[in-house]
C-alpha cells in the first residue's frame, strides 16, 4: 500500500515544524489578533478607525536565499521577507497589521523550517505586525531536497485622510535619504556572480555575514516622523535603486534630482563595484547605493526632520530635491 510519506511529503516533520514555531509566532500576537494558529482562516479585529483604507504588500528575498542555503544560514532571511513587504506599505503612511507568509520545499526540515519562521517572526515583532497565519509547502519532484523559497504577505491601515501618495509632492521638496543595513534583498544575481566566495573575508567580514544582513525595517521610527510632520512622498529602495524608485513617489510630472556626492555610499558598495567593473548608472539603477528608504518633505522642515531621525537613531542625509519634470530621475 502506498503512502503519502513514501510519495516525498512527510505530514509528521510539518507537525515538528509548527510545534518549533509556534512560541515565537505567539510573541507577534496581539489582542486583535482573535483565534490561534490552526484555524481555516487567520482573525483580526480592525479597532478603532475613522475611515480606514487597507494598503497591501507582498514579496519575498529573490537569490539572497540561495546564500542562507548554501552557508546553512537560515534566521536573517525571514527578516528579510517581512522588510520587503512592510517598508512598501509604509511608503502610503500604512501601518502594518499582519503578516502571512508563504515556505516552498523539496523535503522538509522541521529545524530548518522553524528557522527560517524565527526571521519571519522577528521581522513581524521589530514592524509592529501580527504573524497570523502562513503556508509550508512540500513539493517533491518540483523543488530539489535542500532548496526552499519564501514569501510573504503583509495588510497595514491607513486613515483616508492621511494616505501619502505623491500627490502633494511639488518643486522645491527635499529628499532626505535613510540609511539601509547594506545591499537589503536586491541585486543578488550580480552580487552572488561578483562575490562568489561566499568565506573569504572583505573589509574586515565574511562575505555571507555582509550579505546576510538583514533588510531594515523602517516602520516604527517612520510612523513616528508622520505623527509630528507632514510628509509628502516616501518611496522603498528597493530593486531599481533609486533611479526606478524615488520616481514611483511622486507624480508624473515631477522628476527627483539627485547628486551623487550627497549619497553616503557604504566601502561594500564602491568594492563591488571594482571587483565587477560596474559603471555608476548600473550601480545606481540596481542597488540602494546605502540608502534604504526615502522621504520627501517641505524644504522648511528638513532640519527639524533630521533632527528628529537622529533622536530615533536613523542615519539620514539630504540626498537631493524635486523639480517640475517627466517623471525620471535626474542623476547628477
Amino acid at each position: 500500500m502506498s503512502t503519502y510519506k513514501e510519495s516525498g511529503v512527510d505530514k509528521e516533520e510539518g507537525y515538528k515544524a509548527v510545534t518549533l514555531m509556534k512560541e515565537k509566532v505567539a510573541k507577534t500576537h496581539n489582542s486583535s489578533v482573535l483565534n490561534n494558529l490552526g484555524s481555516f482562516g487567520a482573525m483580526y479585529e480592525l479597532g478603532k478607525y475613522e475611515n480606514p483604507v487597507l494598503v497591501s504588500g507582498t514579496d519575498g528575498v529573490g537569490t539572497k536565499l540561495e546564500i542562507a542555503l548554501k552557508q546553512k544560514k537560515y534566521d536573517t532571511v525571514g527578516i528579510d521577507a517581512v522588510a520587503m513587504c512592510v517598508n512598501d506599505i509604509l511608503c502610503h503612511g500604512a501601518k502594518p497589521l499582519f503578516f502571512l507568509d508563504y515556505l516552498a520545499c523539496g523535503k522538509l526540515s522541521a529545524e530548518v523550517a522553524a528557522e527560517l519562521v524565527s526571521g519571519v517572526a522577528q521581522g513581524c515583532f521589530d514592524s509592529g505586525a501580527a504573524l497570523i497565519g502562513g503556508e509550508t509547502a512540500e513539493m517533491p519532484g518540483f523543488y530539489k531536497p535542500g532548496d526552499y523559497d519564501i514569501a510573504g504577505f503583509c495588510v497595514g491601515v491607513v486613515e483616508k485622510d492621511k494616505i501619502i501618495n505623491g500627490s502633494k509632492v511639488k518643486p522645491g521638496d527635499v529628499i532626505i535619504g535613510l540609511a539601509s543595513s547594506g545591499f537589503h534583498s536586491n541585486g543578488y544575481s550580480l552580487i552572488r556572480k561578483i562575490f562568489s566566495d561566499y568565506n573569504e573575508v572583505v573589509l574586515g567580514k565574511k562575505v555571507d555575514e555582509i550579505l546576510l544582513t538583514p533588510t531594515r525595517i523602517y516602520v516604527k521610527n517612520i510612523l513616528k516622523i508622520l505623527e509630528k510632520f507632514n510628509v509628502n512622498g516616501m518611496a522603498h529602495i528597493t530593486g531599481g535603486g533609486l533611479i526606478e524608485n524615488l520616481p514611483r513617489a511622486m507624480a508624473k510630472d515631477m522628476s527627483p534630482v539627485v547628486f551623487k556626492d550627497k549619497v553616503v555610499v557604504p566601502e561594500i558598495f564602491r568594492e563591488l563595484q571594482r571587483r565587477g567593473n560596474v559603471s555608476d548608472e548600473e550601480m545606481f539603477g540596481t542597488f540602494n547605493m546605502g540608502v534604504g528608504f526615502t522621504l520627501i518633505v517641505n524644504k522648511e522642515d528638513v532640519e527639524n526632520i533630521l533632527a528628529e531621525l537622529e533622536t530615533l537613531g536613523e542615519k539620514a542625509f539630504v540626498i537631493g530635491h524635486i523639480e517640475k519634470g517627466d517623471n525620471t530621475l535626474c542623476l547628477k
